[in-house]
């Protein structure tokens, strides 16, 4: 993470807003707020399905009981024209990075508390929040306790033949969360990312900065094979790898530079043949940093060597315009567009942070061709724990692990897309009125989704038009809904 630009992005949209809180972000504790769908709303009383979230929290993805029918009656209101025979991609998913420091809290759950939370995030039906798409760290991230990879040695020793590589240290969290939640969804999407190589391969031999020495590319290439193998020998597959997490940033712990042209070196002359002779079918996906730099990704994908290894390119939003991600599109259209990491700075400001996150992120990076919305940890402690030692010392989970479970605003904004927008929807049109920012899927069920948040000043009545017909509905400045029909 960059922690520069994730105050500057943070106090800006907080600013903005007029206002900043000194409040942390709490539902009510630890019961479910997820519900089924209410069959006394279904049974011929509306068109529309209508979940919502207020910024003042007094509604919390609650379907409401209300009557929204397509009329072909016109009024004077803004409309929100869905067109479904103009398509975009396709959807992976949305969901969460599942660090190390995650995992372990919530390993401490007790066993029918934790077995309720991962059905609660990971079931794929109407009951559950669905989360469709995870991010874990291959080695830690700042958010574990301590830095470490899975091939460390002592001062002066190398394995270039990675025969010491090995997952052992993620045995006592990560993998038994990760082997629950495959359980719960097999088809589940998961990325992986690392923050570092390990030391002795890279220029200063420490676990912050420094960046990777060419003469162990082709190690580095092995050990991306052997954690791949190593992951599905446990039963866990790796949809997708990105070769360094944010890449012009050494100042995090643990963390290691890597060029365009270094990372573009590694993929086409190391990591892309080691995949293909060893049968692999992960997909690499470059850059995974700040949508200020579209240069970084579009100079690997710009080398005619490296093109054919990638699948698409990952961003964060630290710095930069989501429209980058439509820039970039526009010069590679055949490659994909991630969108990996997006943090909440704590305590935060519940409804600035649900209408920035949801605008810009669930509607900015879909509308810019994102195939997944990833914001960044699941959980964490009450004092934002655990770090490394130079990590990020403000990062609020979604959840807040301590003696019960806090849903914080994180929660809201993933699950007004992940509980309604599977894997396989595609994006249709829909246009931008009156600061009613939204996004449109046809899903693979044959209903419709959009998703609107009123980015306005003042509460706001108006129309959703499909298929010649219209239906009208409200919402208060500030709010979140996902309509479904």
């Amino acid at each position: 993470m960059i922690l520069q630009y994730k105050t500057r992005i943070s106090l800006t949209a907080l600013l903005l807003s007029g206002m900043i809180a000194f409040a942390g972000c709490k539902d009510n504790g630890n019961e479910n707020p997820i519900r089924p769908i209410d069959p006394t709303v279904e049974k011929d009383t509306t068109d529309v399905l209508m979940w919502l979230t207020k910024g003042d929290r007094s509604v919390l993805l609650k379907q409401q009981k209300v009557s929204l029918l397509f009329k072909d009656t016109l009024n004077v209101y803004p409309t929100i024209k869905v067109d479904p025979s103009q398509t975009y991609q396709s959807i992976d998913g949305f969901g969460y990075c599942l660090t190390d420091g995650s995992a372990m809290l919530i390993n401490t759950l007790p066993a029918d508390a934790q077995d309720a939370l991962l059905k609660e995030l990971f079931l794929p039906d109407t009951a559950h929040l669905g989360v469709s798409y995870l991010r874990v760290s291959i080695g830690a991230s700042d958010l574990s306790v301590a830095p470490f990879t899975y091939n460390d040695l002592p001062a002066g020793q190398t394995d270039v033949d990675m025969t010491k590589f090995s997952i052992e240290k993620e045995r006592k969290d990560l993998l038994p969360i990760l082997k629950k939640v495959v359980a719960l969804s097999p088809n589940i999407k998961i990325l992986g990312s690392p923050w570092s190589a390990p030391s002795w391969m890279k220029t200063n031999n420490a676990s912050k900065g420094g960046s990777l020495k060419p003469e162990y590319y082709a190690a580095y290439a092995k050990y991306f094979v052997k954690y791949i193998q190593a992951m599905k020998a446990e039963g866990i597959t790796i949809d997708a790898i990105t070769p360094q997490n944010e890449p012009l940033h050494g100042g995090n712990n643990p963390s290691m530079v890597m060029q365009a042209n270094e990372q573009a070196d590694f993929v086409k002359n190391h990591l892309g043949p080691a995949f293909k002779a060893a049968g692999l079918t992960t997909k690499i996906i470059v850059y995974d940093h700040n949508a200020d730099k579209p240069e970084y990704p579009a100079a690997i994908l710009g080398d005619a060597a490296a093109y054919p290894y990638v699948d698409g390119s990952a961003f964060h939003l630290y710095g930069g315009s989501i429209t980058a991600l439509t820039q970039l599109h526009d010069a590679y259209p055949e490659k994909n567009i991630y969108f990996t990491e997006q943090w909440v700075g704590g305590p935060g400001n519940f409804g600035n942070d649900l209408q920035w996150h949801v605008s810009t992120l669930i509607v900015g990076a879909t509308r810019n061709w994102s195939r997944n919305v990833l914001e960044w940890n699941l959980a964490a402690d009450a004092n934002y724990g655990p770090h490394t030692d130079g990590g990020c010392t403000t990062c609020l989970g979604a959840l807040t692990i301590g003696s019960g479970v806090i849903r914080n605003v994180a929660y809201y904004i993933i699950g007004h897309a992940s509980k309604f927008v599977r894997p396989g929807a595609v994006r249709i049109a829909s246009n931008i009125t009156s600061q009613l920012d939204n996004v449109a899927f046809k899903t693979p069920d044959g209903k419709h989704a959009l998703i609107v948040v009123n980015s306005g000043s003042t509460p706001q009545t108006f129309n959703i038009q499909y298929n010649g017909k219209v239906v009208t509905t409200s919402l208060t400045n500030g709010a979140v809904a996902t309509y479904i029909w």
